[in-house]
């Protein structure tokens, strides 16, 4: 999860948290990075109810 700590024009610090791990981050460059990253992953996701769907059609094969 990528959680967006606080922003100004001269300062940005995001929290990223992923299993075990989480990090603090400062850097301008490495906050965007992380932000770049994480609308890909959200702009791939299925909804909710698509992954319902790919569950249950999932099921309906075994």
């Amino acid at each position: 999860m990528l959680k967006k700590v606080t922003s100004s024009p001269k300062k940005i610090v995001s929290s990223v948290e992923v299993r075990n791990d989480s990090r603090l981050l400062s850097e301008r460059r490495s906050v965007r990075e992380y932000e770049e990253q994480y609308g890909i992953l959200r702009a791939q996701a299925l909804t909710p109810c698509e992954s319902l769907g790919l569950l249950e059609k999932m099921l309906g094969e075994l």
